[in-house]
């Protein structure tokens, strides 16, 4: 029996709700379909406010997705210290984010050609 696979956008509007579970802060949603060399899809970004609340999001995600969607990621980084968590769903990835981690490595500074959308 094969594993059925999710969409793309059930995928994203899934990993939002998750979250969106646990009042994940400054979601933008960055489509990097239209770029060359790319390897996933789409990011999607978002911060907490510590440590604690970055794993949260993190857990939040990987609950919501895993029930809702039957999908795990295929490569998890950064739970250890939780400033910035990377869940890697293949053509979706997720990172969590402390603010100040996130103003250093400036994501969307980094890709910035692509379209870049707010989620309130």
């Amino acid at each position: 029996m094969s594993k059925k696979h999710v969409s793309t956008d059930q995928l994203i509007s899934t990993i939002l709700k998750g979250i969106d579970e646990v009042k994940g802060e400054n979601i933008q949603l960055i489509d990097l379909r239209e770029i060359e060399n790319t390897v996933c899809e789409y990011f999607i970004v978002a911060s907490g406010t510590s440590n604690t609340h970055v794993s949260a999001i993190s857990g939040s995600v990987q609950k919501i997705v895993g029930k809702e969607s039957r999908e795990k990621p295929y490569h998890v980084e950064g739970e250890t210290q939780a400033n910035w968590i990377l869940l890697d769903y293949i053509h979706v990835v997720v990172h969590v984010f402390q603010k100040p981690t996130r103003e250093l490595y400036d994501i969307e500074g980094l890709w910035g050609d692509a379209k870049i959308t707010k989620i309130s």
